[in-house]
């Protein structure tokens, strides 16, 4: 069972958020600034990569690409897509899906 839970990316070990943030590492989002939005994320939710806010609310995930590369930094709440990111951005995004 554990390598089968492992080997697919639609099963997790640990529990989810309601909403789950994905941000892109990728080389493109990488050099634009995608670890700084990243950090300021982590930082504001008080959680690690992969981890749950203490709400139950979101999730941040770390991922090595989103397959945007032309809308760099990228990232996915849930299932919506939105690029050329800013920190600022960022926050007010997930702001914006966490509240609903």
């Amino acid at each position: 069972m554990y390598g089968v839970v492992t080997f697919y990316a639609q099963f997790y070990l640990t529990p989810r958020g309601k909403n789950v943030v994905r941000i892109c590492r990728g080389t493109a989002c990488h050099v634009k600034g995608s670890g700084s939005i990243l950090e300021k994320l982590l930082e504001k939710y008080g959680v690690k990569p992969g981890e749950m806010s203490a709400d139950g609310n979101i999730t941040i995930e770390e991922v090595a690409c989103l397959g945007a590369c032309g809308m760099a930094p990228v990232m996915v709440v849930n299932k919506d897509t939105f690029g050329e990111l800013t920190t600022a951005k960022s926050l007010e995004i997930v702001e914006s899906h966490s509240v609903k």
